[in-house]
């Protein structure tokens, strides 16, 4: 199972000819960092005697200035100043740091060098892959390269630099890999991972599946064979369980974990111990798809449409595509992993890149659950309400069926909060604070003499005597239930039942296998120990009713991670999700079919223009920085411009405070698009324009 040579992935750069990397400089020995000194006795530092001129890239973030400066080396620097080290300097007037890309004998710069001021440390923490990597990562999304090297390589911090190296880990065994024969190219996968051939796959997890020890094999099965793998998760939860599953294959110390919430010293003591070459299984969250693993031979990303991996800092990368762009550049396999699929997943496949990993009908009838749809024409035959009841007769029978087996019973609610939405109660108009023309809300608890009165979700006015400005009706309805009060009412309708909740507040990991009522939000679901007998898919329409373009994809994600938690149909394992049947993403979720829903949602992005099938950019800021911006831009044939359209409210004149652009083009165009917006940006940085324009590529939400 080997990469197809001849299916080019639309805009990603030709892979240049393999050659030796250079060798990583280190200082010799009793070099020590320090500052530069006079070195000929009359105050004039003297330049190193061999390669005196450094390539250094600086952290100043302005686009125009996205390239490396010239400084020159001084003697006393010569042993310290190593290829990827952290240097001060100083520029326009004032000293910064900045990192020390390559030295060389010679400089296109005609006046006279300035020399590097102090080495902050000789570690080589920018690598020459990684300086590359940076750059082709920026290219991409239209940013800068120190963007991407803040968010690569950690702060340093000085004592965890300065204890003793770790030392290498053993290779582990080679696994058992029984787990991946249940799935059609299981096994060749495994097996192209041993043999250290690139290998590139859409694996969707059976229902039930023990994902993480899945991957820890495909991972294990490489760390083997003599190469590094990277694996990366939405969130902590995720990554404890993965984690334990890769420990007890390779051992502990042949894994690391790297998070956010490490602190700066533990944070950076991994990292190190990551970048010298003593541990070649890693694993983290977001943050970690720069980690500098040596030799990868794969990458994994489980869960590719969380949002949660994509970047909230410039260029705002997206997990999933960094890592497919270290993939190719590299010559390793990727793995994308789910239980649902994405459209940007289904590219992969449908383009030859990647192929899919998926098990036979036959296993996935044994393991999946039975799904029941709520309104059924049995369930609408017995009880007219059901299609309107919010928790109709069939969950309430699932529920106690669950119960009475000793099962927990899973009821994932869109929303968090109490009542997070308010509207009139006559009227239905959408009730709006006075103050501010915020939201509404409910929050839970009582007061002194009675429950809270209605708050701003905004601004957190009380307003006890709400009026509707469409009908002046004092009545208010909800229209949204959040998890606190789905708990509340569920605690009345099953009197002695336990009621946990897991969302925002306090996530919780897993649950015994013991009778309870588990409430949570969607992403917050515990693991239950053998498995939830049943699972309450509450409000579909809330989420499939939300104004974005992926909503139907993201509830389908949504949907089947909770109901990949249910025991199998055989083992009495049920699903109830409260939307018709009719719709696709119910169908999707039935058949357990979300390569059929990847299809059909690719297919109408297709038709209509809408990412994967095209590359897309945003351009957000006040009217005249978006105007501006795009007048500038010199964009390829095959761009189109749509918009710019207002955001928020707009005046009499039809104009708001802010607006949006949205530039599309071909994929074979996307890295002309990028860089046309990248030199667009720099020439407003440049001028100093004063108002500025958010520019990203790829973003998740258009509406």
């Amino acid at each position: 199972m080997s990469r197809q040579e001849t299916t080019p992935l639309w805009d990603l750069p030709e892979v240049p000819p393999a050659k030796a990397a250079p060798a990583r400089g280190k200082p010799a020995k009793g070099a020590k960092p320090g500052r530069a000194k006079s070195a000929d006795g009359k105050g004039r530092q003297q330049p190193a005697a061999s390669s005196p001129v450094a390539r250094v890239v600086v952290d100043v973030p302005l686009a125009h200035l996205d390239r490396t400066f010239d400084y020159q080396v001084p003697e006393k620097l010569d042993e310290a100043a190593v290829q990827g080290c952290r240097v001060r300097v100083r520029f326009a007037g004032q000293l910064v740091d900045g990192f020390l890309v390559e030295r060389g004998d010679t400089t296109e710069h005609q006046g006279r060098l300035s020399f590097l001021e102090r080495v902050t440390s000789s570690e080589p923490v920018l690598t020459p892959e990684l300086a590359s990597f940076a750059r082709s990562v920026a290219e991409r999304y239209g940013g800068s390269m120190i963007d991407i090297l803040r968010l690569a390589i950690p702060p340093r911090h000085a004592k965890a630099e300065g204890e003793p190296p770790r030392e290498p880990a053993a290779p582990p065994p080679s696994p058992e890999v029984t787990g991946w024969t249940r799935y059609q190219r299981g096994g060749a996968f495994v097996d192209a991972l041993g043999a250290g051939r690139p290998a590139n796959a859409v694996w969707q997890a059976l229902p039930g599946e023990d994902w993480p020890a899945r991957l820890a094999e495909a991972a294990a099965t490489v760390v083997a064979a003599g190469r590094g793998a990277l694996l990366v998760v939405p969130d902590l939860r995720d990554l404890n369980r993965l984690h334990a599953a890769c420990a007890a294959l390779a051992g502990e110390d042949a894994v690391v974990s790297l998070y956010a919430d490490l602190g700066p010293a533990e944070r950076y003591r991994r990292w190190l111990a990551v970048s010298r070459g003593a541990v070649r299984l890693v694993l983290g969250t977001r943050a970690a798809m720069f980690a500098p693993v040596a030799d990868p031979g794969l990458f994994v990303v489980w869960d590719d449409g969380d949002d949660l991996h994509v970047d909230p800092h410039m260029p705002y990368p997206q997990v999933r595509d960094v890592l497919m762009l270290r993939a190719h550049t590299g010559q390793a396999s990727l793995l994308v992993a789910g239980f649902a699929r994405t459209a940007e997943a289904q590219l992969l496949v449908e383009s030859g890149w990647a192929h899919p990993v998926l098990a036979a009908r036959e296993e996935l009838r044994a393991a999946a659950p039975r799904v029941t749809p709520v309104g059924e024409d049995f369930d609408v035959a017995r009880d007219e309400a059901a299609k309107a009841a919010r928790l109709p007769s069939v969950a309430f029978e699932a529920a106690r069926e669950a119960l009475a087996k000793g099962a927990p019973v899973l009821v994932q609610v869109p929303r968090r909060g109490y009542v997070p939405a308010l509207a009139c109660g006559q009227c239905r108009t959408p009730a709006h604070c006075r103050r501010c023309a915020g939201p509404l809300t409910l929050p839970g608890g009582r007061a002194e003499g009675g429950p809270r009165p209605p708050a701003c979700g905004w601004c957190g006015v009380p307003d006890a005597n709400f009026r509707c400005a469409a009908c002046g009706s004092a009545r208010l309805r909800a229209i949204v239930v959040g998890a606190k009060r789905t708990a509340e009412e569920l605690g009345r309708a099953f009197p002695g039942v336990p009621v946990r909740t897991s969302g925002a507040a306090e996530v919780l990991a897993s649950v015994p296998a013991k009778p309870a009522l588990v409430v949570c939000t969607p992403g917050a679901e515990p693991v239950a120990a053998d498995g939830y007998g049943a699972a309450l898919l509450l409000d579909g329409w809330a989420l499939l009713g939300r104004q974005d373009l992926r909503a139907a994809e993201e509830t389908v994600r949504r949907w089947m991670a909770a109901a990949a938690l249910v025991r199998p149909a055989s083992a009495g394992g049920r699903v109830v999700v409260g939307a018709e049947a009719g719709m696709a993403p119910v169908q999707a979720l039935v058949r357990w079919d979300p390569v059929w829903h990847a299809g059909n949602e690719l297919g109408e992005r297709r038709e209509l223009g809408f990412p994967p099938a095209v590359r897309m950019a945003s351009v957000e800021g006040v009217p005249d920085a978006v105007a501006g911006l795009l007048d500038e831009l010199v964009l390829p044939d095959s761009a189109e411009v749509l918009g710019p359209v207002p955001l928020g409210d707009v005046d009499e004149d039809g104009r708001a405070e802010r607006e949006r652009a949205l530039i599309r083009v071909p994929r074979s165009d996307g890295r002309a698009l990028a860089a046309a917006l990248a030199a667009g940006q720099a020439g407003r940085v440049a001028r100093k324009e004063a108002d500025p324009a958010r520019i990203q590529l790829d973003p998740l939400a258009l509406f």
